[in-house]
């Protein structure tokens, strides 16, 4: 019975990261995640905070809102051994139809990104 329900929750958990698609459902989904980590590795919300440099109170909006600045997120992922993970969170490419790889390829060597109507 406990490999069906861990089953079950295993698979309710990837439909939901594949089904959170706005910016506050993300959110939530790093604090949820983040604090599950946290605890995982018996880290009280005052001790991340001294080892992040993160005030205590901006843990706790986090983790209860899932509101946080970006450099106070990098902070604590780093805290927790995140780091590799943040630093390639853009460092791939990532398409959806051969199109866009098209794009991609045709546009990997440009530095700047120009509409047909801009010049800027």
């Amino acid at each position: 019975m406990y490999g069906f329900n861990q089953d079950k929750n295993n698979m309710l958990s990837v439909l939901e990261n594949l089904t959170a698609s706005n910016p506050d459902e993300i959110a939530v989904q790093l604090a949820r995640d983040f604090k599950k980590r946290r605890i995982e590795k018996n880290i009280t919300r005052r001790q991340i905070a001294e080892i992040s440099g993160v005030a205590v109170s901006n843990i706790s909006r986090f983790e209860q809102k899932g509101l946080i600045s970006l450099g106070n997120l990098i902070s604590l992922a780093i805290a927790l051994g995140y780091t590799s993970e943040m630093k390639s969170l853009f460092s791939e490419p990532k398409y959806s139809t051969m199109e866009e790889l098209l794009q991609i390829r045709k546009n990997s060597s440009k530095k700047k990104a120009y509409s047909k109507n801009e010049k800027d």
